[in-house]
């Protein structure tokens, strides 16, 4: 179980995500924090079995334990933040936005890890899950803390093709069944 084996899996007809998951996961200049948190954070974002299969040992071999629980905190408290927030910000009663949310999140406030790394982490993941108010939400106290836009692209590239490797490996084991 590990990267090689995921990009083994892909298909020839999808040989850029092959290439590119290599590139982003295996050459990313990332400290490996930081990349195999947003890795793990992503392959759970990502909801496909064949994709967090193969790549959790790996995230799980290259971070400490405090580390992959914040990971998968992250995905965890994002998957109920961009649904909520988003659909906050497309409802045309804009009356929304000023209610209380009520949601319990405070792994936010303490995640266990660098604060970076974990806004980082639920940056990538938002990136998935679409809600553009949590991705500004998060780029922003990404750049206050110093972080450049070029760290802040190489989570979402990571998280682009780790979505799209999930997809087109669900969708090949889908489509087999009538091979």
């Amino acid at each position: 179980m590990s990267l090689d084996s995921l990009k083994s899996a892909v298909p020839d007809h999808a040989k850029d995500l092959k290439l590119n998951l290599g590139s982003v996961i295996g050459n990313s200049e990332l400290p490996a924090q930081q990349l195999w948190g947003t890795v793990l954070a992503t392959a759970i974002a990502s909801r496909s079995p064949i994709v967090l299969r193969e790549l959790a040992p790996e995230a799980k071999a290259n971070l400490t334990p405090e580390a992959y629980r914040a990971a998968k905190s992250a995905a965890a408290v994002m998957a109920m933040n961009n649904v909520f927030y988003r659909t906050r910000h497309l409802l045309s009663d804009h009356e929304y936005g000023t209610l209380r949310a009520g949601l319990r999140m405070n792994v936010i406030g303490n995640p266990g890890v660098d604060k970076v790394d974990f806004e980082l982490w639920s940056f990538a993941v938002s990136a998935i899950n679409g809600c553009g108010m949590c991705l500004d939400s998060h780029e922003q106290v990404l750049r206050k803390a110093g972080v450049d836009r070029e760290v802040i692209q190489e989570a979402f590239k990571i998280a682009s093709v780790v979505e799209a490797v999930g997809v087109t490996l669900d969708a090949e084991a889908v489509l087999a069944e009538f091979e």
